[in-house]
């Protein structure tokens, strides 16, 4: 059984031309290093794969700058207008590819992340707040998953 950890990156600047280009605030900061100190207590993601876009970057830096990868890629189809399956297919790829890997981190953007969540477990679609983590059993055999929680960077115990 593995675990696939879907984070929202952390609170972003407004709206500009390069949405890419777009970075965290300082309370962005604060959110990822929050759940990152949360995952280093509760989960130590092994993996990791992010968008490419500068605010998942540096929430995906903040987030694990306490934990040792074995995996780290950054990945195009993850980004907010990516396509689910696509991208659900390419992470259970790579979770067959790299089975000493057993909790992998995804850090991406709304609206993705929500549409991530129901393609790997069908019927559950959280709202994502900006730092949020949400929780998914993943049977890598059956190629099934189970959504267990979420949680977000003001409610979780450190």
């Amino acid at each position: 059984m593995k675990t696939i950890l879907i984070m929202r990156h952390g609170e972003a600047t407004p709206m500009q031309a390069d949405d890419a280009a777009r970075q965290l605030t300082e309370t962005g900061h604060q959110e990822a290093s929050r759940m990152g100190q949360w995952l280093a207590t509760h989960h130590k993601p092994d993996a990791l794969l992010v968008s490419p876009y500068i605010r998942a970057q540096q929430t995906a830096a903040d987030a694990t700058q306490h934990i040792s990868l074995q995996f780290n890629e950054t990945c195009n189809d993850i980004t907010p207008d990516g396509v689910p399956q696509v991208a659900a297919d390419y992470l259970e790829t790579l979770i067959a590819m790299h089975p000493d890997c057993n909790t992998w981190l995804v850090v991406a953007h709304m609206p993705i992340v929500s549409y991530l969540v129901d393609q790997l477990s069908p019927g559950h679609m959280p709202i994502f707040n900006t730092g949020a983590i949400a929780v998914i059993e993943y049977d890598e055999h059956k190629q099934r998953s189970h959504y267990l929680s979420i949680h977000s960077p003001n409610n979780v115990e450190i």
